[in-house]
């Protein structure tokens, strides 16, 4: 793609995370309302929605560990835009359903089908934009690109959450129905393929059969578990996004419910908090991500974006007052430098044309959190915000959550930012 042509893919596809983004996260705010009225109505502590959500996050995980690789390596064959194109358009109906009723048996049917499409779909459109803009930027400056990409998907996820404040249930999830459609058909309109390796019509067939037949047989795990084998920096970057993601996991699962339980916040107040965090990393990521990195350096940022955000969670689990939450959302400032430096890291260890590949094992095994977080934070959260805890701290799943970040935080300090992917250790 020459660089006039790129320059227009590159906004075309900002267009299009933005505008997917949007009606995913505009909806986020008043999940919980909708979760708690159907399972448990007029209750502000509920353990059977506390346990649906951990099995929502194993169910997907277990999806997401074996399909993400695969939808990264078809990519790599087919073009990022024909592999955005399914999760863009699954993720419509999902939404169409509440859009219509949030009653309860609506409820469990969305619940019921969200969960079939996210083994699917999970994490794709984030990680298929991300190997977009790696076939087309230069190792030096997809750092700052990939931090453009963030701030663009946390400004949207102000403006959905500021249009959730003033909407009302109902609109809510009718609006983000059609501006799923919207997204879908802008990105087929006007988002031009990118494939760093065009290869001939029988080569593409080839491809395609040979990634089926090895999804079949398992070799897809097998292929990963090389893959990390290949590159020390790689495995590293993988084992950092395996804690980030089980801090994150944890931290997400328990926050909404603790806030609930103990200051009774409501689809407003959980919109208001939401718009903090994404004005803070929309700053982040748009301004000092991009001056900061040349200074710094990936490895550095993305130490320090652990570190904040393992204190972020801290400060969350001893909230003694709502305000403490809201002070609290504000660190996300230096918070969000971590995911685009972790996927910039691993970005430069893969080829031009892995890229859809590695990126997709780096959300493969983020996935494999799903499956394990939930299974230890959904009964820790339960348990402390009930009346049964073997002692008073509500916000007990919280530390452990900030734990996990410390972990990945101790994790970053070893890695090394190389390019061109390291020296083969064999396989």
């Amino acid at each position: 793609m020459d660089e006039e042509a790129f320059g227009r893919g590159l906004s075309h596809l900002f267009a299009t995370v933005f505008l997917h983004c949007f009606a995913t996260f505009m909806v986020a705010p008043a999940m919980i309302d909708v979760s708690m009225a159907a399972i448990c109505p007029g209750k502000d502590e509920c353990s059977l929605a506390i346990y649906l959500t951990g099995a929502h996050q194993v169910i997907i995980g277990l999806g997401s560990i074996v399909v993400m690789p695969l939808v990264g390596i078809l990519s790599d064959s087919h073009g990022r835009k024909s592999m955005l194109t399914i999760p863009m358009a699954l993720s419509v109906l999902p939404l169409a359903i509440l859009a219509y009723n949030r009653t309860k048996y609506y409820y469990y049917a969305y619940f019921a089908l969200r969960t079939l499409i996210a083994m699917a779909t999970e994490g794709s459109v984030q990680f298929l934009a991300l190997a977009y803009v790696a076939d087309n930027v230069s190792e030096s400056k997809r750092a700052g690109v990939f931090g453009m990409m963030s701030g663009i998907a946390s400004s949207s996820f102000v403006l959905g959450n500021f249009s959730s404040r003033f909407l009302s249930t109902a609109s809510t999830f009718q609006v983000a129905a059609v501006m799923s459609v919207v997204a879908l058909v802008y990105m087929r309109l006007f988002l031009p393929d990118s494939n760093p390796n065009p290869r001939d019509e029988s080569n593409t067939r080839l491809l395609s059969k040979n990634a089926t037949r090895n999804f079949k047989v398992l070799h897809l795990l097998q292929d990963s578990i090389s893959l990390l084998r290949t590159s020390r920096t790689f495995a590293k970057a993988a084992a950092v996004a395996f804690f980030i993601n089980v801090s994150e996991n944890g931290f997400s699962s328990s926050a909404f419910y603790f806030l609930k339980a103990e200051f009774h916040f409501n689809k407003d107040q959980f919109a208001d908090l939401m718009m903090i965090v994404g004005v803070a990393g929309s700053f982040s990521q748009l301004v000092l991500l991009p001056i900061l990195t040349p200074i710094a350096g990936e490895k550095r940022m993305l130490s320090i974006g652990l570190f904040f955000t393992s204190l972020h969670m801290i400060l969350y689990s001893v909230a003694w007052a709502p305000w403490v939450a809201y002070a609290s959302a504000s660190m996300s400032v230096l918070a969000t430098f971590a995911a685009p430096c972790l996927r910039s890291v691993a970005s430069k260890q893969m080829g031009s044309d892995e890229q859809g590949k590695g990126q997709g094992c780096i959300t493969g095994i983020s996935s494999l959190a799903n499956i394990l977080s939930p299974l230890a934070f959904t009964p820790l959260t339960a348990l402390f915000l009930s009346d049964r805890a073997p002692f008073h701290f509500p916000g007990f799943t919280l530390l452990c959550a900030a734990v996990a970040a410390m972990i990945a935080f101790a994790q970053s300090t070893r890695l090394t930012s190389t390019s061109g992917g390291d020296q083969h250790l064999g396989v």
